[in-house]
């Protein structure tokens, strides 16, 4: 059971990412949402503070689970890579409509404050990877130390490409599956190649 206000936020969501903010009327959000207009300045204020809820609600989401990875001391430093891409991975895949608006907004956001924030996570996330990979190193697990800044683009970097091509893949394929039972295998596959590059670029032994 969603609560109101994120019953708007994803109504939004699903008319951002298609038409863009500048496209984007609030009518059109409290139709989607089957609210009264009224309901939009009563939540958020303003269009605008509606659309930087919608970025801090969905980057949070990914931040507090990295914080409990971190934590967790039953599973070792690898293991904590492979579920950071797990989870990066599936919100890529079930999140389309948010990971669009983020695309777009990386490339040409105007808004100081989504600047800000997204400056914010992504060194949540560089700063992730360092400690981890710091640990790793000190216990063996990891044998390289890449540039963390180049570790992270290359899970965020090949994620995003390959998700954007995949209709373009599915065609070269000559694929005819369902959108859904070639989703389960392109993700799977990309999933693998994402811990294969990682398990060469940290020097990596899984039997080791």
């Amino acid at each position: 059971m969603i609560s109101k206000e994120e019953n708007i936020l994803f109504a939004a969501e699903k008319l951002f990412a298609e038409k863009g903010f500048e496209g984007t009327s609030t009518r059109e959000i409290a139709k989607a949402a089957n609210v009264n207009i009224s309901m939009i300045s009563y939540y958020f204020g303003s269009k605008e503070k509606l659309y930087e809820k919608l970025v801090e609600y969905r980057m949070s989401e990914g931040q507090f689970f990295s914080k409990d990875i971190l934590e967790r001391t039953d599973i070792n430093d690898w293991e904590k890579i492979e579920k950071i891409v797990d989870q990066f991975a599936g919100k890529v895949r079930h999140q389309k409509c948010f990971y669009r608006i983020m695309q777009r907004e990386q490339l040409h956001t105007q808004n100081p404050h989504i600047v800000e924030f997204l400056k914010q996570t992504k060194m949540g996330f560089i700063s992730m990877y360092s400690k981890i990979l710091e640990s790793g190193l000190k216990k063996g697990i990891f044998t390289k130390n890449p540039p963390i800044y180049l570790l992270h683009s290359t899970v965020s970097g090949t994620l995003f490409y390959a998700s954007n091509a995949k209709e373009m893949y599915k065609e070269f394929l000559n694929n005819t599956d369902e959108e859904d039972v070639f989703d389960d295998t392109y993700y799977t596959e990309l999933n693998t190649h994402i811990k294969y590059l990682l398990k060469d670029l940290l020097g990596y032994e899984e039997n080791k």
